[in-house]
This record gives C-alpha cells, sequence and structure tokens, in this order.
C-alpha cells in the first residue's frame, strides 16, 4: 500500500501546488529524489512528462480568462518547447553527477531571489 500512496500523494500535493504558481514541477523532483529515492535522472525525465499535461491545462485555463498575451506566448512556445526536448535529450547522456549540481545551485538561486523579493516588499513597505 505505501509503494502506492507516497507516490500518489506526493503527484496530487505537486500538482495542487503546481496549479497554484509555486513551482510544483521543483517540489516533484525533489520528492522524487529524496523520498522516493528515484535516480535524478530519471526523475527529471519523469518530470518533463508530468510537466507536459499540467502545462497544457493551466495554458488553457489562462487563455479563457484572457490573462495570456499573445504575441508573448506565441513567440516563447516554439523554443521553449525545443528547449524542454533538448534538456530531455542531453539527461540522457550526462552523467547523473554533472546534473546534481546545477540542479542544486539552481534551487539555491531560485530560494534566495525569493528570500530577497519577499525582503524588499516588506522593506517599502515600511
Amino acid at each position: 500500500m505505501k509503494e502506492i500512496l507516497l507516490p500518489a500523494l506526493c503527484g496530487f500535493l505537486t500538482g495542487i501546488l503546481s496549479a497554484w504558481g509555486v513551482g510544483g514541477g521543483t517540489l516533484l523532483l525533489l520528492c522524487m529524489t529524496l523520498f522516493l529515492q528515484v535516480e535524478q535522472r530519471t526523475a527529471q525525465i519523469i518530470n518533463l512528462i508530468y510537466f507536459l499535461p499540467t502545462a497544457g491545462v493551466s495554458l488553457l485555463v489562462h487563455w479563457r480568462r484572457g490573462y495570456l498575451d499573445g504575441p508573448t506566448w506565441r513567440a516563447g512556445a516554439l523554443p521553449g518547447a525545443l528547449a524542454a526536448a533538448a534538456a530531455a535529450g542531453a539527461a540522457l547522456f550526462l552523467d547523473p553527477r554533472w546534473l546534481r549540481k546545477p540542479f542544486g545551485v539552481y534551487l539555491l538561486w531560485a530560494g534566495l531571489s525569493m528570500l530577497v523579493k519577499l525582503w524588499r516588499g516588506r522593506r517599502s513597505k515600511s
């Protein structure tokens, strides 16, 4: 039961968070590698596959609500898809050790930039 429940719970919770724009894909990677002992390369491939339907639904909802700027998303859709395909292909051939360090640096940078933004926002309200 645990073999099914924990992965399902991780997927469900990260799906909800990604719908809120919190970065569910990053959280899914962390859940898979830290709690489910999935090798990082496999976790990144799963994450890219997981991203496609969630991004598609998000795109549709935002389009229906009028939140999309047509020229902007049209300009970014093809390069984004090509970059994702290239990254997935590269992940198949790179040693996982080469993937862990840049991902760790990215997580540190993302966390620090969020803290700086929060700190600046609080200072401007004072």
